[in-house]
């Protein structure tokens, strides 16, 4: 005659249970957390990629074809109250054909005494335009220490993509703001608008 099969200990069971229950949750909080972690980088390339929230691209070659249809780039510069510095365009506008290489300076001077290192938050309207506009050379790249009373020229290489002339969607656009804010840098006033950029 067999014996009967042995009835599993409901403790035992329960504590396996437990258990894989406790390494799901731990799963999910490091997953969050990495997630969490990795967010800001992610969403900036994401942003790159589409043009979303109007970021610019990057680009280190020029395009090989110009196309006869111009745009005007205006030029627009802001400074936090918080940091002393003076900071323009040469020029507050230019026009390029679609293809065409693009050079603006900027030029920034350190009103204050002592030196201070800035950053620069920047995008273009209109916001669809963003995934066309390319810096092939550009200081928005690195954060920038200015000397007391330094006075610096810092230039942008820039083209406009002529696929743009494919899209339909931008068939309206005759004008396109390249925008730059300076604050002083790993300043909460820094990350803040970083948060306020990525969240729009």
């Amino acid at each position: 005659m067999n014996a009967p099969p042995s009835q599993p200990d409901p403790h035992t069971a329960m504590a396996q249970k437990n258990a894989r229950l406790g390494l799901t949750i731990l799963g999910v909080v490091l997953g969050m957390a990495a997630l969490a972690y990795a967010s800001v980088p992610l969403y900036d390339m994401f942003c790159r990629v589409t043009g979303f929230g109007g970021t610019t691209q990057t680009s280190d070659a020029w395009p090989e074809q110009i196309i006869d249809r111009s745009l005007t780039i205006n030029f627009n510069t802001d400074t936090s109250p918080n940091l002393p510095w003076d900071f323009s365009p040469e020029k507050r506008s230019i026009e390029v054909k679609l293809g065409q290489k693009g050079l603006i300076a900027f030029h920034a001077k350190n009103k204050a005494n002592t030196p201070l290192a800035g950053s620069a938050i920047y995008n273009v309207t209109p916001l669809k335009a963003g995934k066309y506009f390319h810096k092939v050379q550009c200081f928005c790249f690195d954060e920038q220490i200015l000397q007391p009373g330094e006075n610096v020229s810092m230039p942008v290489m820039f083209y406009i993509d002529p696929k743009m002339n494919d899209d339909p969607n931008m068939d309206d656009v005759q004008t396109i703001t390249l925008s730059y804010t300076f604050f002083t840098s790993e300043s909460e006033e820094l990350e803040q608008a970083l948060e306020d950029f990525y969240n729009q």
